[in-house]
């Protein structure tokens, strides 16, 4: 069955969707489903997307593509909407870069199904699902009326209030009557508010997601209150004496915010009500220019709201419940989540942004008012007509009143969304999850009386594939995805480990089943964990439930009840529970073991050992290498001495830290200019990278890396610009560098570069991929940037030369040293090695390596994928590839 998904979009929330869209492509069960990735771009153009596209992190790092992107003096990123005067041929050209483009009319003649993972506007407001209606296609969720209920907060909430529902006191605020009033009233309007609302309340845009235009205002400041406003309307005001007096770094980080969709207005902007402004460069240079004469200068985005809602804030516990049909149309509230935030607000990057929020399943109550929740939960997407699947979020107070707001047709689909967090609570996992919603999603569009028919002919023929699942018991290949660990990196272990077993479970020659590392040094104790525990937030929470787990929750046994005959049909698991092993058991079980452990253990080796005492297949470098490359002194020190360009390094040690500090750092101070690179000389990815610049800087970071306890030394948390939940471990050593820079050569930038190892008559042989290019948008690449979907941006291949002939020479010469890096640290199966790369006059090149990561990180974005793409290898191919050399390895050492 031919599925199209449809993703991406026009709404602010493409790149989530484009993310989630991923998922569901991955996650298709790949024995009755073909899936066919049909991308919206930010213009509306519908395009069957080049497979290799759906692996970037972003929607940036490949439309518009490279050569259609115009310069930016200030390094801004833009979307497809930023170019301006493309003819239909030009833009007829560019789509066919990055895929084919498909018209509506094309549609039924290329799918079966569309399974729709777009956001907001254009996505779950009944657009589309029109389009699909007229064309004859049978597409996923609600239907056009209830979908456009969904979208509309202000019809919701009339709705909702004719209905019963208890609701939170809620005024509406009409743009063009809010421009004509003068200051003195606006004020009356929000002393009103006030006296209406409370305080503190909610300002919010009508039609958006992901928390997007939404504010709670929580000082008594009608400043604060008009900026909020202007916010939810999106758009911005800029006095003159602010950009005057800004500096150029100011300037451009707040240009980077404002034009950034999540965040700000976005881009095209109009300016003064007159002017629509593409690039973000041009408004740089408008600003720059205009606000030299006016005092201040309004931004408005195309696609604005003509009007916002003021809404009580309700006090109390937030959750979110997913409800689900059956295939007898009853309503099926899935265990309700409560949503633990640092903030106040349930914003863009507390839904999407690790150890920024927490999911507790189910929520924190006695179970009638769990219970309670889930039945209005129900009710409303009775009230509502919504279909197949919904999302209803709320709050319930300390006087248990229960106020539903914002009920979705729709929801995130990244791995740990409410979406695939709640189904495994009743057993499911997420491609078997997907699944169930497209069978139900058919058995939704008979009702329609529209091509019954053949509705009824494909739903059969999916029935009949369904049952020939159960019935047909195939011989895979076992094996163990192991997650987690105890270092900095584990909650970006459990990214890797649940892509690479969602890759693995939808697949039809391997049988996955992940298992959880936690314990210390020299003591591993490991898990067999079940799908819901897999799916929690992160590290910390997976293992919080394996060990307070005893008997199962009132409340899940009852919905699984309930979900009994769903969970029978589609549910091939049998664990439900996490189960203790040991490394000879795990011999014993399973035919090989995925390491997607990052940084100690994993990195450092000690696995590797355990697995190879048992000649159980693995992936990755052997015990040797692994030792090497997770200490980052030793490492340098050896390509150093086999003619590697590195930076100069030192190690730091405690004890002659603690010993005389102060003589200690003149003597860091007469080796090393400011600015510097500090880090952890022993653990992967960018856990606490700083560049320091100057000796206040050292100081905070030698205490904090030496620091007795875990909690965080306050003095020194401003002074390195720490935010509460960054990763900044405790150790005896750290690692200080040169910071490299560009000097006098006429291009320098940041790569990241993978590779892929096979066995050639017994010879280890290296494929090493095109290096992808790697943008920080701070002083050094963030783990979200490097890791989490739609954070950073990551060029592939890396831009080295302009000249198609140039290009390939210099990227010749990169690669052939990464080649020989790799060769000397003795790298196996695949890794990642980091570098700067200095071009100069007639090519000269200079490659300076800057860490090599044995164990990559394997998250859904993670820019090893972009590489191998261009090598055609899929994620599930690269990841098979990884499997059969650790396999051969083993065989080869046994003959």
């Amino acid at each position: 069955m031919r599925i199209g998904i449809f993703f991406g979009g026009q709404s602010r929330e493409r790149e989530i969707s484009f993310a989630g869209g991923r998922t569901v492509y991955d996650n298709l069960n790949k024995d009755i489903f073909e899936a066919i990735p049909i991308f919206v771009d930010g213009l509306g153009n519908f395009i069957l997307l080049h497979w290799e596209n759906i692996y970037k992190g972003t929607i940036r790092d490949f439309h518009p593509p490279v050569n259609y992107i115009p310069n930016s003096a200030r390094g801004f990123q833009i979307y497809v909407e930023s170019l301006k005067g493309l003819s239909e041929e030009e833009m007829s050209a560019l789509i066919k870069e990055v895929g084919t483009p498909i018209t509506p009319s094309e549609f039924a003649n290329t799918i079966d199904f569309a399974f729709l993972a777009l956001h907001g506007p254009y996505g779950e407001d009944g657009n589309i699902q029109g389009i699909l209606e007229w064309y004859g296609v049978p597409y996923s969720g609600s239907g056009i009326l209830p979908s456009a209920i969904g979208i509309d907060k202000k019809i919701q909430h009339q709705l909702m209030q004719k209905t019963g529902f208890k609701r939170p006191k809620t005024e509406f605020l009409n743009k063009k009557s809010w421009d004509w009033l003068k200051p003195h009233m606006k004020e009356s309007v929000f002393k009103q508010s006030k006296e209406e609302l409370g305080f503190p309340f909610v300002i919010k845009s009508p039609h958006q997601g992901s928390s997007l235009g939404v504010s709670i205002l929580k000082e008594d400041d009608f400043t604060a209150f008009e900026r909020a406003v202007e916010k939810s309307f999106f758009r911005e005001k800029i006095d003159a004496s602010w950009w005057n007096n800004a500096t150029e770094d100011e300037k451009q980080l707040f240009i980077y915010t404002l034009t950034d969709l999540r965040t700000g207005v976005g881009m095209p902007v109009i300016a003064d009500n007159e002017i629509t402004i593409y690039h973000p460069d041009e408004l740089y240079d408008f600003l720059e220019q205009r606000l030299t004469s006016a005092e201040t200068v309004s931004l408005e985005s195309i696609d604005n709201e003509e009007n916002i809602i003021l809404e009580e804030y309700i006090e109390g516990k937030e959750f979110s419940c997913i409800v689900i049909k059956n295939e007898k149309e009853q309503l099926i509230a899935l265990p309700p989540t409560e949503i633990v935030k640092k903030e106040q607000l349930f914003d863009y990057k507390s839904k999407y942004l690790p150890g920024m929020s927490r999911k507790v399943t189910p929520i924190d109550l006695p179970k009638e008012q769990i219970l309670e929740i889930c039945q209005k939960s129900e009710s409303l997407c009775a009230t509502l007509n919504f279909g197949v699947y919904a999302r209803i979020d709320g709050f319930i107070t300390s006087n248990n009143e229960i106020y539903l707001n914002d009920p979705n047709t729709t929801s995130g689909m990244l791995p740990s969304s409410f979406f695939f967090h709640q189904a495994a609570e009743i057993g499911l996992n997420p491609s078997e999850f997907l699944t169930y919603i497209i069978r139900t999603s058919l058995q939704e569009r008979i009702k329609t009386g529209k091509k019954t028919l053949s509705l009824k002919h494909l739903l059969q023929r999916l029935d009949e594939q369904i049952i020939s699942l159960q019935n047909e018991a195939k011989q895979k290949t076992k094996i163990a995805v192991l997650l987690g660990g105890y270092s900095t990196e584990r909650h970006i272990s459990v990214e890797s480990g649940r892509n690479i077993y969602e890759k693995l479970s939808s697949s039809t020659k391997y049988e996955p089943t992940p298992i959880f590392l936690t314990g210390k040094e020299g003591q591993h104790e490991l898990y067999k964990i079940p799908i819901n525990i897999l799916l929690k937030d992160n590290a910390d929470d997976i293992k919080e439930k394996i060990m307070a787990q005893s008997t199962e929750h009132e409340v899940i046994k009852h919905i699984k009840e309930k979900a009994n005959s769903i969970t029978e049909k589609y549910a091939q698991s049998s664990l439900n529970k996490a189960v203790a092993i040991d490394y000879d058991a795990l011999a014993k079980e399973f035919d090989s073991v995925f390491i997607a452990l990052h940084g100690r253990p994993g990195e450092d080796g000690a696995v590797q050992l355990e697995l190879e005492k048992r000649n159980v297949p693995y992936n990755g470098s052997n015990v040797n290498s692994s030792q090497l490359t997770i200490n980052k002194f030793e490492t340098n020190e050896l390509l150093k001495s086999h003619g590697i360009l590195v930076a100069k390094h030192s190690l730091i040690n405690k004890a002659k830290w603690e010993d005389d500090k102060n003589k200690y750092i003149l003597k860091i101070e007469e080796q090393f200019d400011y600015p510097m690179i500090a880090k952890p000389h022993d653990d992967g990815c960018s856990s606490a990278v700083k560049k320091i610049k100057n000796r206040n800087e050292l100081i905070a970071f030698g205490d904090m890396m030496f620091r007795e306890e875990e909690k965080f030394i306050t003095k020194h948390v401003n002074t390195l610009h720490l935010s509460s939940n960054e990763p900044f471990p405790q150790k005896e050593q750290f690692l200080i560098e040169d910071l490299i820079q560009k000097g006098n050569a006429l291009h320098f930038l940041e790569i990241t570069g993978g590779l892929l190892t096979r066995l050639v008559d017994n010879k280890t042989a290296y494929e090493i991929f095109e290096p992808s290019e790697a943008l920080a948008s701070g002083e050094v690449l963030s783990l979200e940037e490097k890791f989490l979907a739609g954070e950073g941006q990551n060029i592939t291949p890396s831009r080295f030369a302009k000249a198609p002939i140039s290009q390939e020479r210099i990227s010749k010469k990169v690669k052939e040293v990464l080649l020989k890096t790799a060769q000397i640290a003795g790298i196996e199966g695949y890794a990642r090695i980091d570098a700067f790369v200095k071009i100069y006059d007639n090519e000269e090149v200079e490659v300076y390596i800057i860490e090599i990561n044995s164990l990559p990180g394997m998250t859904p974005a993670t820019c090893i994928f972009h590489q191998t793409a261009i090598n055609g290898y899929k994620p599930y191919d690269f990841i098979d590839a990884i499997m059969t050399y650790g396999k051969e390895r083993v065989e080869s050492s046994k003959g």
